[in-house]
């Protein structure tokens, strides 16, 4: 018969009784401070949302939540320091729809990502905007296509790394629109920015948290990738609008490390819906241009393997490898 608590995530059933049972049957968790890795640098998408939550989750889980920033490699450095941590729940990884597109990319990473975390819990779900600096000859998207194609593999694009879903949502309309781009890898969603307001890259394909800051110095914001424009950036066309059928997003998500304890993975869950329904974090999160998401393991494992998927559709067009 299936462990209780292992059907209480596949299910969410979290006020059930037989749950309950499961998890004071196990030790007490977190015993001490949890530690939350984000893969990118601060200031990125990934580590701004981290921040948002952060309080609510240490409210609930009456420990201390510690924001650490491991940079490099697309993420798989910050995924190695969790992956070589104890598998008790006290660290974590908080990462994002990269951890879907890098293992189709790198061959040469040092574990399996899909063997070696856990979903416990998606957060949030959102767009990448394209932005360009300022002085480009072009203020939106058909413009932007025909300087590529005036100047083809000289229009350089950043992202926050190579096979960065932010790198395949280049490659995706590189497809679409039959141009060539030169792509330019980062840390992290701030260092794109930061570079594209020096107006030392011509665009950059991140999120609108991370564009911010550079719209201030300039920055024009062309096209975003969503399906539909976002009730909270109306003004943004998506490209899809140019191109029918292109529809790519982003997420961010906590995993574990592998044999992790339910009661730890459960608690999680639990912490982060709690954090997920305070109106001050939701009204943050809208102003960072992500859509809060309720989600269970199961339901964030489909939305990996969806995400996988494309990443592999769009490998077999490209030839694209890393390593």
């Amino acid at each position: 018969m299936p462990n209780p608590s292992r059907r209480c995530l596949v299910l969410g059933a979290l006020a059930a009784p037989a749950c309950i049972t499961a998890v004071r049957a196990q030790p007490a968790w977190p015993e001490r401070p949890v530690r939350l890795v984000v893969p990118y640098s601060a200031g990125g998408v990934a580590d701004t949302i981290a921040r948002i939550l952060q309080s609510r989750m240490s409210e609930h889980l009456g420990q201390s939540f510690i924001i650490e920033n491991r940079t490099g490699a697309s993420g798989a450095i910050g995924a190695q320091a969790v992956h070589a941590a104890p598998a008790d729940g006290h660290t974590l990884l908080f990462e994002g729809a990269t951890f879907a597109t890098l293992p189709e990319v790198r061959r040469d990473l040092p574990f399996d990502y899909g063997a070696a975390f856990l979903p416990v819990v998606q957060v949030t779900t959102q767009p990448y905007i394209i932005g360009v600096r300022a002085g480009f000859p072009a203020t939106d998207l058909a413009g932007f296509v025909a300087e590529a194609k005036r100047r083809p593999g000289l229009v350089t694009y950043g992202t926050p790394g190579v096979a960065h879903i932010g790198h395949f949502m280049g490659e995706a309309l590189q497809m679409a629109a039959g141009i060539r781009l030169e792509h330019v890898p980062f840390r992290g969603g701030a260092d794109v920015a930061r570079e594209l307001a020096g107006g030392r890259i011509d665009a950059g394909i991140i999120s609108y948290s991370s564009l911010r800051p550079a719209v201030e110095r300039g920055t024009t914001l062309i096209a975003s990738t969503a399906g539909r424009r976002q009730a909270s950036l109306p003004q943004i066309p998506v490209i899809g609008e140019t191109f029918p059928g292109y529809d790519m997003s982003s997420w961010t998500g906590i995993f574990a490390p592998a044999g992790t304890p339910d009661v730890a993975v459960l608690r999680i869950s639990q912490a982060m819906r709690a954090a997920l329904a305070d109106p001050e974090a939701r009204r943050r999160l809208d102003a960072a241009g992500a859509d809060a998401v309720q989600s269970d393991p199961a339901a964030f494992a489909q939305v990996i393997l969806r995400d996988r998927e494309t990443a592999r559709r769009i490998v077999a067009a490209t030839g694209l490898r890393v390593g």
